[in-house]
């Protein structure tokens, strides 16, 4: 189960506070660091502590509300302890439609933990995602940020076994799969020379290019003139159905039903009639 969360941690190391500095010294107002140096803060605790909360704090000349308040708010950061494997699992519209319940009912049951809890063993985290911007993979679920597509219970209980067992394991569209913390590092900018493994994007997700391709479809790039454009605008404005012949239309006939309105108090007297 999930450790409880002890606001007795140690101070941050020199070398973390270093590599803070570092961050923040990439941006021209220190403040846009903030993201990443959480990033980084969880890199080496595991989750945002209080510690790493004034530690950014005071790089940044922030308040400690500050930088709590952006730490709350986003849910890639945790405020309490993850296992090795951070597994979340998407049950939104199409994944769930797909069996993304399934397959997190299934993972709550065979790891014996639920939402946002942590195995035993400390090795696996599991959490039911919003959205992971993957649905021509549905359902699937994600590993440490990193995609599992088209998952079965089976094949998600093999994913978590492995995990636990020390066995490799690859995304499906990405590198081999790394520890939270590690995950954490990468996000806060530092290279951990896994980019160029796996394919990032599959067949599913190119298939609207390949189609664009075969028929020479083409986003427009700018390039026509804009008297060309101008005319055909002006020439699409005034021709029947256009905007603009609508709204002409429509101020005549609005024109027309007042002339034709008469005074309650009045039934003789039209509107402009002299009282």
């Amino acid at each position: 189960m999930t450790e409880p969360f002890t606001e007795n941690e140690a101070p941050m190391d020199e070398q973390t506070m270093a590599e803070l500095r570092e961050i923040a010294a990439r941006y021209p107002e220190k403040r846009s660091g903030l993201l990443p140096m959480l990033h980084l803060v969880q890199s080496v605790e595991g989750r945002i502590t209080p510690e790493g909360i004034e530690a950014c704090a005071r790089l940044l000349d922030l308040s400690a509300a500050e930088v709590s308040g952006v730490a709350t708010f986003y849910t890639m950061y945790k405020r309490k302890p993850v296992g090795d494997y951070h597994v979340g699992v998407c049950t939104n519209t199409l994944c769930a439609v797909m069996g993304g319940d399934e397959i997190f009912a299934s993972l709550q049951d065979h790891l014996g933990i639920g939402n946002d809890e942590t195995t035993e063993d400390g090795k696996i985290t599991l959490e039911h995602l919003e959205c992971n911007a993957a649905c021509d993979y549905a359902p699937v679920m994600m590993v440490n940020w990193e995609f599992m597509d088209n998952q079965t219970p089976t094949s998600a209980r093999q994913v978590v076994d492995d995990l636990r067992a020390g066995r490799e394991v690859r995304s499906t569209r990405g590198p081999r799969i790394c520890t939270w913390k590690q995950a954490s590092r990468v996000l806060a900018g530092y290279d951990d020379g896994l980019a160029n493994e796996g394919p990032s994007a599959g067949p599913a997700s190119l298939l609207g290019l390949e189609i664009a391709r075969e028929h020479g479809w083409s986003a427009y790039d700018g390039d026509e003139r804009d008297g060309a454009a101008d005319g055909r605008e002006a020439e699409a404005s005034t021709a029947p159905g256009s905007a603009e012949a609508r709204r002409t239309t429509d101020e005549s006939q609005v024109a027309a039903s007042e002339a034709e309105t008469v005074h309650e108090d009045n039934p003789t007297t039209k509107p402009g009639d002299a009282k």
